[in-house]
């Protein structure tokens, strides 16, 4: 699906979820009649602003794209340390809700699609999973299941699992700056983390809900965009993740060099070259898109 000469517009939405945590939403959207948004969850200490050049990419070709800032990250009131923990509980429950409610307040008109990076991807199937009526579809890119077993060198992730909750627990917080892993991270959101990827199933301190039997059930097509030289993000890892989804449609496909003009194609390095991965993004969100008009307007 190519690029057209569609004018875009950016926009900032301030939001502030129900403890009082502040943040705010970056957009870039056609100018004009338009329906179809996707609303995008960062990788891990990824500040919004880096997914711009890929929310102009999909603008170009008619979807708009939201792009949520992590608690703790950008311009988040949040700074992770030691009187200031959160972990999935808070991203979940309360930011989230919070965001996608400003969006559907300013944007009624639109469909909504779930996508993610990395981490966004996982969380994104979460939240997905557990209200499927307000999304038409999830969208993972680079993403997939932390679970130690299913990646090379295993056994180290296992310990590096081990090891950070620890990290997070003796500073306060997980240094990912100084330690060149992700952003400086709130403790019990590494432990939900590492537990995840130690245990292979998801689960938050503080939520009840069983996330496991909410993928299971989860109805929502997906769309999984997987880098081929991606370590990160294996076939094996996201192999595990979309097992846990069994009622979904899946469209699986793989990014090359080729297709990035030469660039690497791992876990951040497409980032600089995001077209290939709008394209393929808009073109399936149209296709989702016909489909959904279709059942909603039956032919009579």
């Amino acid at each position: 699906m190519p690029a057209v000469a569609v004018v875009t517009e950016q926009a900032v939405i301030p939001v502030r979820a129900v403890d009082g945590s502040r943040f705010e939403l970056l957009c870039v959207h056609p100018t004009g009649t338009w329906r179809q948004l996707l609303f995008w969850l960062p990788a891990m200490g990824m500040p919004a602003r880096h997914y711009l050049p890929l929310a102009e990419a999909l603008a170009a070709r008619g979807v708009a794209l939201v792009v949520h800032e992590w608690r703790g990250i950008g311009s988040s009131s949040q700074r992770a340390g030691r009187r200031d923990d959160w972990g999935y509980r808070e991203l979940l429950a309360d930011d989230l809700p919070a965001a996608l409610a400003a969006v559907r307040a300013r944007w009624p008109q639109a469909s909504c699609w779930l996508g993610g990076h990395s981490l966004g991807g996982q969380l994104g199937s979460l939240y997905a999973s557990l209200h499927p009526s307000e999304h038409a579809g999830l969208v993972l890119v680079a993403s997939g299941s932390p679970y130690w077993r299913r990646f090379r060198f295993g056994g180290l992730i296992r310990v590096a699992y081990v090891l950070a909750p620890w990290l997070a627990w003796l500073v306060g917080y997980l240094p990912g700056r100084r330690i060149g892993f992700a952003g400086n991270e709130a403790r019990r959101l590494i432990a939900d983390w590492a537990r995840s990827g130690c245990s292979g199933r998801y689960a938050a301190a503080g939520m009840a809900q069983d996330f496991e039997q909410a993928l299971a059930a989860s109805p929502l097509p997906v769309l999984a965009l997987r880098l081929q030289d991606d370590w990160l993000g294996p076939r094996a890892s996201l192999d595990w993740l979309l097992g846990k989804m069994p009622q979904a449609s899946q469209r699986v496909e793989v990014i090359t060099t080729q297709d990035l003009d030469g660039r690497p194609a791992d876990h951040f390095s497409w980032m600089k070259t995001p077209e290939p991965i709008a394209a393929r993004i808009a073109s399936w969100v149209a296709a989702q898109d016909v489909g959904l008009t279709a059942r909603s307007h039956p032919a009579a």
